[in-house]
């Protein structure tokens, strides 16, 4: 196989599906030097990744209690330098297990520069978990940038999530100074949404015919789009790991 072809398939298969440059670029990221053994990642990831959010799940809490003092700084920033959306994951809601307050920085910066996707949720809880100045900080500089780039589906309704939930937690109104981008953003992303449907609309006419075009477009009539804001799921998750810290720490 072609090492090109073979460092896309890798690429994708650890959370790298959109590169893109930003702000961010400059900011350092912590990454290991080395390769994670079968070992370790059978041991930490295999077993986590796909249930760590569950709150209604025991069966993952159970199998990391046996691992309670293995939980080590170490072990968590090794996860969290693996350029892969599953490590990262697991690093970050382990960090926040055990209370590893120097590792805020680095998850802070993960957030913020996104290079792997199906994370970008759990940075934001674990930032919103800890409620700290810094950790509101980072959230708020995440929307003031990923607001604006409405072709970027990344995690910008779970970071205005977070900001919601520390609103009514802290009394404060930060939700607020992103509300209009986050609706401008909405919009924009429908007008990018509408160039791709005509664009798609005139392929099918040509290959299928105009009837088939316009029955395409009036099926698009039926799609519901809900923008609304929901800050269930997030103060579950806190208050799930909030309980689960009492035991680990």
């Amino acid at each position: 196989m072609d090492n090109d072809l073979q460092n896309e398939i890798n690429l994708h298969s650890a959370g790298a599906t959109v590169r893109h440059a930003s702000i961010f670029n400059h900011l350092e990221t912590h990454k290991n030097n080395f390769e994670l053994t079968q070992e370790f990642i059978n041991k930490w990831v295999i077993p986590l990744y796909m249930k760590i959010r569950n709150t209604n799940d025991n069966e993952w809490v159970e199998y990391l209690k046996q691992f309670k003092d293995e939980i080590t700084e170490e072990v968590t920033l090794t996860l969290l330098g693996d350029f892969n959306w599953r490590t990262r994951t697991i690093g970050a809601y382990l960090s926040a297990l055990k209370n590893y307050e120097d590792q805020i920085d680095i998850i802070g910066i993960h957030l913020l520069k996104s290079e792997v996707c199906y994370a970008g949720d759990l940075y934001a809880m674990v930032l919103a978990y800890y409620n700290t100045p810094k950790t509101i900080e980072y959230l708020n500089t995440y929307l003031d940038y990923y607001l604006q780039k409405p072709e970027l589906y990344f995690d910008q309704e779970s970071v205005l999530e977070a900001i919601a939930y520390l609103d009514m937690v802290n009394n404060t109104n930060n939700l607020s100074k992103h509300i209009k981008q986050w609706n401008t953003m909405l919009e924009n992303r429908g007008e990018i949404s509408k160039v791709r449907n005509i664009q798609i609309a005139k392929i099918i006419e040509e290959q299928e015919g105009a009837h088939r075009s316009q029955k395409f477009l009036n099926s698009l009539n039926h799609i519901i789009i809900n923008p609304e804001l929901n800050t269930k799921r997030i103060a579950e998750q806190i208050d799930f790991l909030n309980r689960l810290k009492d035991f680990f720490t």
